[in-house]
């Protein structure tokens, strides 16, 4: 017997056909690393077409918002200062500031639209610790529900996550 089951999601068929083309790479500024996707997207010019093609929800003086693109949850945003730094102690006064301001103000949307029952909130510093980037500090902000494991995980070894990325864009960019 076959114990590998197929979950069917052929909208995100899309996403991973568009996830790394090239004519959608753009220069980025000194200190940045052209293969990082936060700074593509810092790099990215401020328009609305191409902030939900990246999936960049915020832009404030000093820090960024995107999407994650592999989400553990529903809700689940990333948010980094512009600049390409690994080290928290290389976060300026006011980019801590920024960041620390804008995790309360996105945490605070997502339970506004989201009703989540909780939220895991932090960041991985290097490799060792899980950075899937490790050069450029970001924070996960996710969004927990009582019960949210479902029983995906327990039988199928298979999480679903029932919200698309563009649905989310649009909650969080309506104003």
């Amino acid at each position: 017997m076959n114990k590998h089951e197929t979950l069917w999601a052929p909208w995100r068929l899309t996403f991973i056909q568009q996830e790394d083309r090239e004519e959608d790479r753009v220069e980025v500024g000194p200190g940045c690393d052209p293969d990082c996707f936060l700074c593509q997207a810092v790099a990215a010019v401020n328009d609305s077409r191409q902030d939900r093609k990246r999936h960049v929800f915020f832009r404030s003086e000093t820090s960024i918002g995107v999407l994650n693109r592999y989400p553990y949850n529903n809700g689940h945003l990333l948010l980094a200062p512009k600049r390409h730094i690994a080290r928290l102690g290389d976060l300026t006064e006011a980019e801590m500031l920024d960041l620390t301001r804008q995790i309360t103000r996105w945490v605070e949307r997502l339970e506004r639209e989201m009703q989540p029952h909780g939220f895991n909130v932090g960041l991985n510093l290097g490799h060792a610790a899980g950075a899937g980037v490790p050069g450029h500090l970001h924070w996960h902000i996710v969004p927990r529900w009582n019960g949210d494991v479902n029983f995906m995980p327990v039988i199928g070894g298979a999480k679903v996550i029932p919200q698309s990325l563009d649905a989310l864009w649009e909650i969080l960019t309506a104003d």
